[in-house]
């Protein structure tokens, strides 16, 4: 997460937002908990590395890690609200490899199994072609601050799961 976090953002965040993004993403161990997290290794190299990763929730918290503001472990109605994809992160030398998507069609399949016919997320800017390309679609532009003021933009996206 710390690399996919500091190397993936550069193209698209100051350095000074990336350190702010620390505050505003990372790991949920709810998720975890709930046992709706994911993790994908590559089992070709010495050691084993973690290559990818990412989870979604019926629950409330939309993102943010364990240590973030705005959490809420209330559930969700499937028939009402869309499950929230959360926590997707790819190790920086195993992008434009099909990871973060095998990841997510994972979460979505999990999701549907679960009842909920939407899907929405909290993008970073450099997961938006991703999500856009995987059937998401904006629906506004978000910006968290960080607690020294430093602005984080993100992005709301949401998709309608096939049945």
């Amino acid at each position: 997460m710390t690399h996919s976090i500091e190397l993936l953002q550069k193209s698209f965040l100051s350095n000074a937002q990336i350190k702010a993004s620390f505050e505003v993403m990372g790991l949920d161990t709810q998720l975890i908990d709930d046992g709706t997290y994911y993790a994908i290794w590559a089992t070709n190299t010495k050691p084993h590395t973690l290559v990818g990763c990412g989870g979604w929730s019926y629950r409330n918290t939309l993102y943010g890690g364990n240590h973030s503001k705005g959490r809420s472990a209330a559930l969700l109605d499937p028939t009402q609200d869309a499950a929230r994809i959360r926590a997707m992160y790819t190790h920086p030398g195993w992008t434009r490899r099909g990871i973060g998507r095998m990841v997510l069609e994972t979460c979505e399949a999990a999701a549907q199994n679960s009842g909920f016919s939407r899907a929405e997320m909290m993008a970073t800017l450099a997961g938006v072609p991703l999500y856009e390309a995987c059937g998401y679609t904006k629906i506004k532009d978000h910006t968290d601050i960080a607690s020294d003021g430093t602005k984080i933009p993100l992005v709301k996206m949401q998709k309608t799961l096939l049945s």
